[in-house]
């Protein structure tokens, strides 16, 4: 894969590439943004798009009656549970 130039931005290198090769290469160049690269995509050598990964899902919450069986016995007094989290169990 040939890119026109590159470009350093906050340490990681931005690649340019420009549009007809993206459309040649675009299941490639799409590996490469999911792998942490930043790809420009220029038109005459012009910026014309960015491609970069997309944000990730955030981790989802447990239910309320899955985290209340983790959290300890009904009754335990909260530094008791504290205390035990702390010194791992």
């Amino acid at each position: 894969m040939m890119y026109t130039n590159g470009v350093h931005v906050k340490g990681s290198l931005v690649k340019h590439v420009g549009i007809r090769q993206a459309r040649q290469e675009l299941p490639d160049l799409i590996d490469r943004v999911e792998a942490g690269e930043e790809i420009v995509i220029t038109r005459q050598g012009r910026a014309v798009a960015k491609l970069v990964a997309a944000p990730k899902a955030p981790k989802s919450l447990p239910s309320l009656a899955e985290f209340r069986q983790g959290v300890g016995t009904a009754g335990t007094p909260a530094v008791q549970l504290l205390r035990e989290e702390r010194d791992g169990g």
